[in-house]
């Protein structure tokens, strides 16, 4: 049997009582003529096992770990993480199917995570975001190597995919020459927007901003006049993540800020001399902070910030309590259609309000350090069912299917990624930009529909339908809206601004991932040197005190596997 299942006792004792009042019957009567050959069989588990979308003759199942998202992951009504789209479609086509053992949302899923791995009891496969626990699970050798099932099984448009990063992404997941996980692609996401309620700057009777400075004027509007605060609250300004620079994965980070002084806090950067030194350790830095500080005394940068939580901040957007974050393009989304879904008058528009310093450049080194992996259970049985459900939804289902609505219109409603069976998305470096353009030709009839992947098609309908509804004054869909508002106005901007993704630069042998005792002693300087209870001069004792506790050793080697 090459499926194996796992039988409960209670299971067992059931089996048994079965067997014993059939007689125990140990093959039941099939007609000859009904079985099938044995080397037939053995040749589609071949096949299955080898190729991207061989399908297993039996029911292959896999334990598997679970991120979940914020309201069901926006699942259609009915639909499980068990049971949606996603899972449906690779059943049929695959003959998979996911047991989610464990399951927990994004902000609290390491620490569960983290428990499996030191108990030594991983499910089958599961998405692994962090580089300290892949790395103890490649040291301990709990997971597979998957050189050879991504030759045989990934799909050449998911190797081309791949091969749009050149070989810095798929190294990431490699440890002495063996693909030990399958990275999620960095899909460039642009930078921040600044999204505004308008409906609110229209109220005030204020003019639309042109500037950062012209945005924060805004926002201090909003706060003297309390918007969005009930009696008895305190108005919020700008919210912001309490790291205050983020990855590109998350929305409420002022990186734009540091931006304007060309300072690049929590990446590596390469110094006028040439030397490598870290971001946040540097006087642009230090100018940043002091910027951010005087914000925070005029009462733009929410007052509370230290204490926020993602899903606190999220919240303040839902319950309309703020009315400004830096976010990215695909902020509708979440957390504003639910905002929208709540009050519908509300009216919020991106500003790509562009000022960075002399200084900005592309000297600076991207990590991914903060990604996604997808790793199997060492011993389990199809390591390939990873490289063959990523071929299948990220490549079959938007460019060859013709059998793929439903899961293609996962899109248009605005599904969180979160409830697909891999956490994960693979596509092109520039597909953020590819996708909005060719939506915009197909709307200004300059290609035909027919022309556009599934994916693109589907973001169209929507697009289309939201424009059809908002002009004869018809209420509009909330998906439709969010679909509109992220691909045509924040995308839109990009592509009207001549927007080009940067090349990305790696460094070499290392990641430049910063331990966590030296993250915490960051965010709690720049915390301190924000809200006012230390001085700026703190940011030199803040600056010694992270190389005496490491960061020094840390520079050294990085300058070294890096020096040409």
């Amino acid at each position: 049997m090459r499926v194996k299942k796992k039988i409960w006792p209670a299971a067992a004792a059931a089996a048994c009582a079965v067997l014993m009042f059939s007689g125990c019957t140990s093959e039941p009567d099939v007609k000859e003529e009904t079985k099938k050959p044995v080397a037939d069989t053995e040749e589609e588990w071949e096949e299955a096992a080898t190729t991207s979308y061989g399908k297993y003759p039996e029911l292959v199942t896999y334990t598997l770990a679970q991120m979940n998202g914020a309201n069901n992951s926006n699942l259609p009504s009915g639909d499980t993480y068990e049971n949606n789209a996603y899972t449906r479609y690779l059943k049929k086509m695959l003959n998979i199917q996911n047991e989610n053992i464990y399951m927990e949302r994004e902000d609290r899923y390491n620490e569960g995570l983290n428990v499996l791995v030191q108990d030594r009891n991983i499910p089958d496969i599961m998405v692994v975001n962090d580089r300290e626990t892949l790395n103890l699970l490649v040291e301990n050798d709990m997971i597979e190597d998957l050189s050879q099932v991504y030759e045989s099984c990934a799909s050449d448009k998911i190797k081309e995919m791949y091969d749009s990063y050149g070989t810095a992404l798929l190294a990431s997941g490699t440890y002495d020459g063996k693909l030990m996980a399958l990275p999620e692609t960095v899909i460039d996401h642009g930078p921040c927007f600044l999204w505004l309620r308008r409906d609110w700057i229209k109220q005030l009777g204020l003019e639309e901003p042109e500037s950062l400075e012209d945005a924060f004027k805004i926002i201090e509007a909003f706060v003297e006049n309390r918007m969005g605060a009930d009696e008895g609250e305190e108005p919020i300004g700008l919210i912001c993540d309490n790291s205050l620079v983020g990855s590109t994965s998350e929305n409420y980070s002022i990186d734009p800020i540091f931006d304007l002084f060309g300072a690049h806090p929590r990446k590596w950067q390469i110094r006028s001399d040439g030397e490598i030194v870290y971001g946040s350790l540097t006087a642009s830095t230090k100018r940043a902070i002091a910027y951010i500080h005087n914000l925070y005394e005029r009462g733009i940068i929410d007052k509370n910030f230290a204490l926020r939580e993602q899903n606190n901040l999220r919240d303040l957007v839902v319950d309309g309590k703020c009315g400004a974050f830096f976010g990215l393009w695909w902020s509708p989304n979440n957390p504003l259609m639910d905002e929208v879904m709540n009050s519908p008058d509300s009216d919020w528009e991106p500003y790509y309000l562009v000022q960075r310093g002399e200084d900005y450049g592309t000297n600076f080194y991207n990590s991914f350090s903060d990604n996604k992996y997808v790793v199997v259970r060492k011993g389990y049985e199809h390591p390939e069912i990873v490289m063959k459900i990523v071929s299948v939804l990220f490549d079959y289902t938007r460019y060859a299917a013709d059998d793929a609505d439903e899961v293609n219109g996962y899109f248009a409603l605005n599904v969180d990624p979160t409830a697909r069976p891999l956490v994960i998305n693979v596509d092109y470096y520039d597909a953020t930009y590819t996708v909005t353009k060719d939506i915009r030709k197909a709307m200004n009839r300059e290609i035909t529909e027919d022309k556009l992947s599934a994916l693109e098609d589907s973001y169209y309908k929507a697009c289309t339908t939201y424009l059809t509804s908002y002009v004869k004054g018809e209420d509009v869909n909330a998906e439709d809206w969010a679909a509109y508002k992220s691909r045509i106005s924040a995308i839109g901007l990009l592509v009207d601004h001549g927007y080009e993704p940067p090349t990305i630069q790696y460094l070499a042998e290392s990641d430049g991932e910063v331990p966590t005792i030296l993250q915490n002693l960051e965010k709690n300087a720049f915390i301190q040197m924000v809200m006012g209870n230390k001085p700026m001069d703190y940011f030199e004792t803040f600056v010694e005190e992270w190389k005496e506790q490491g960061g020094q050793e840390l520079s050294e080697k990085i300058r070294q596997e890096n020096r040409k």
